[in-house]
């Protein structure tokens, strides 16, 4: 027993000795140093690969198919960099993803919707749902798409907001566009009283577009009764835009002119109302 006490003693006394922990803080710091190194080495070289990227591919592809290819390169060189200097400071990835492996279950539980992003991401790009700066619609989230990564794609709003909206949701919700095509159609409701002029009311709102430029004259624009209601009928200006990514605004604009343009010939904007009828109640049995 004394003679392994003296065994574990020595070994622990050389372990711990000025010259080898002196002699193990030099490789660490040479190794952590060299990885260091291998990253900033790596970092630069995808800084000079986008450069050159962007001077070779950029005005021969469009911006999301060079989105993606740059998202792709950017990740492939940064993975072997991460990869290279782990193995640089004494890490050996090999043994690091045997053990990953061990815990797999455990781990691809936790990164499953990490994994689905990711796996959407190359969806889109290959699927074309939309491309970078067209005007989409993904559940109720309306806004211009600013870019689309392999973990979310990335929506500007109308007020300003950047929303990252996962791509699984892209996926699989309902995705509108609103400039995927040259042109796009908008709809200006308007209620009127039953014994209005269908005619006049139909002169009036063409009237709105018939001068703007801004909509088109074939298809030509038009007035539509959709809706025959018991105090009012439900009318329609529909009219195309040449370009659709002012759809917002001339709808606004539209809107209001339509109101003004209607009150100012004295049409009748009948709202819903409520009548009273007054009913006269005689109690049974009361005295008079």
């Amino acid at each position: 027993m004394t003679s392994y006490t003296s065994a574990i003693s020595e070994r622990l006394e050389g372990f711990l000795s000025p010259q080898a922990v002196g002699k193990l803080l030099t490789e660490w710091t040479i190794n952590l140093v060299v990885a260091l190194v291998i990253l900033i080495v790596f970092y630069a070289l995808w800084r000079i690969v986008q450069v050159l990227m962007r001077g070779t591919f950029r005005r021969k592809m469009d911006e999301t198919s060079f989105s993606f290819l740059e998202t792709i390169v950017k990740f492939s060189l940064l993975t072997i960099g991460v990869v290279s200097a782990l193995d640089s400071a004494g890490i050996k990835t090999s043994a690091l993803l045997t053990s990953l492996g061990i815990v797999g279950l455990t781990i691809g539980f936790a990164a499953r919707d990490a994994l689905s992003n990711l796996i959407s991401g190359i969806l889109i790009f290959i699927d074309r749902p939309f491309v970078l700066g067209d005007l989409v619609e993904i559940e109720g989230v309306y806004g211009r798409v600013d870019r689309i990564t392999l973990r979310s794609t990335r929506v500007v709003t109308s007020d300003g907001r950047m929303l990252a909206v996962p791509n699984t949701q892209v996926i699989n919700k309902t995705v509108a566009s609103y400039t995927n095509f040259p042109h796009l159609r908008i709809d200006v409701k308007v209620t009127v009283g039953v014994l209005e002029d269908l005619d006049h009311i139909r002169g009036l709102l063409l009237a709105l577009v018939q001068d703007d430029p801004a909509f088109m004259t074939s298809p030509a624009p038009r007035v539509v009764v959709t809706e025959l209601n018991d105090y009012n009928v439900a009318v329609e200006l529909q009219a195309w835009l040449d370009d659709e990514k002012r759809h917002v605004e001339k709808r606004f604009e539209l809107r209001e002119k339509a109101f003004k343009t209607l009150n100012q010939a004295g049409v009748e904007l009948p709202f819903e109302t409520l009548k009273l009828q007054p009913l006269d109640v005689t109690l049974v049995g009361s005295k008079s």
